[in-house]
């Protein structure tokens, strides 16, 4: 099937394509052209440098060589090259080698530049504070191999060569990187669980993601950290990396994130105790932090292990909830 996309640099047009045995070893760039109708492959190619492209929910390059069930995302508005700048915003440095940099993102800061967001970024950041950094994501992406929510804080992982960027970008697709994260949800769970619904853009809202017959697998596994009276802190693992799955997969068995405006359903109006609805208000932001990140280290295949400690705002808010009567 060949997608017909209106030529627009304004308005976002996203695609989503699932490798099929017969494509399997095609270039990507061949690829997005048979499927892509008037982009040419010059274009995709610039579009994939610019790390409008994701495959399995990663940067590669345009030569990378499809795999079967490997799954395409393409963004078709491409944030113009020239208005990329440096920007001396401050980041928090937890490692740093020859080849790797881990970053302990706070909330509130988005990953790269995109349509509303053409700066302030951490992308901006690496730019200004590093030299060098892989230019497999494109200028605009600089060592940026994988992405957090602007509101979610912790651990990421940015590149400094091709070669690293190679080595994580495999590592993410072969799912042998541990991605931990904390949660504070809404109600009273299981001691585990494991969630496994596929995952799409949500057909009546093309801005937010959802639970779609037909969409992408992905895997959630969860387990209780901490219960309380009415809300629940739980350890999850994400076993795959669509766009948004916590915050998805935890609303759609009807535990959402405390503070997730988009996929809470309204349920941080509905806390009886008004300290802890007030304590919520000002987080402005949900909880959901990435607190662990183990991966091999690209060049001499250490296992690393790194862990993020909760930000101050959501320690807070669970010393407030932990004193609910």
């Amino acid at each position: 099937m060949i997608a017909s996309i209106p030529d627009s640099r304004s308005e976002p047009h996203a695609l989503t394509f699932t490798i099929a045995e017969r494509d399997s070893g095609t270039r990507l760039d061949a690829f997005l052209a048979d499927h892509i109708a008037d982009w040419s492959r010059s274009r995709l190619q610039r579009l994939i440098e610019e790390g409008d492209v994701l495959v399995n929910g990663v940067c590669t390059r345009a030569s990378y060589k499809l795999r079967a069930a490997d799954v395409i995302d393409v963004e078709l508005t491409l944030l113009p090259a020239s208005t990329f700048t440096p920007e001396n915003i401050p980041i928090k440095i937890v490692y740093e080698d020859d080849q790797i940099i881990v970053v302990d993102k706070p909330a509130g800061l988005v990953v790269h530049p995109a349509a509303g967001s053409p700066g302030g970024t951490l992308a901006n950041a690496l730019a200004y504070h590093f030299q060098e950094l892989s230019t497999i994501g494109g200028p605009a992406r600089p060592g940026i191999v994988h992405r957090l929510d602007k509101d979610t804080s912790g651990l990421l992982v940015v590149a400094k060569t091709e070669n690293a960027h190679d080595k994580l970008a495999n590592q993410f697709r072969e799912r042998q990187v541990l991605k931990s994260y904390v949660a504070l949800v809404h109600g009273v769970t299981d001691d585990s669980g494991r969630i496994e619904q596929p995952i799409a853009r949500d057909p009546s809202n093309r801005t937010r993601m959802a639970v779609v017959p037909g969409g992408r697998p992905a895997l959630t596994l969860y387990r209780v950290r901490q219960p309380y009276q009415r809300f629940t802190l739980l350890n999850v693992e994400l076993k795959t990396g669509r766009t948004h799955q916590i915050r998805v997969h935890l609303a759609w068995i009807k535990h959402p994130v405390v503070g997730d405006d988009a996929y809470g359903g309204g349920r941080d109006k509905t806390i009886l105790n008004v300290t802890v609805r007030a304590e919520v208000r000002k987080l402005k932001r949900h909880f959901l932090h990435a607190e662990q990140l183990d991966l091999d280290h690209p060049l001499t295949n250490e296992r690393l292990h790194f862990k993020s400690p909760l930000p101050p705002e959501l320690k807070n808010l669970l010393e407030t909830i932990a004193g609910e009567v």
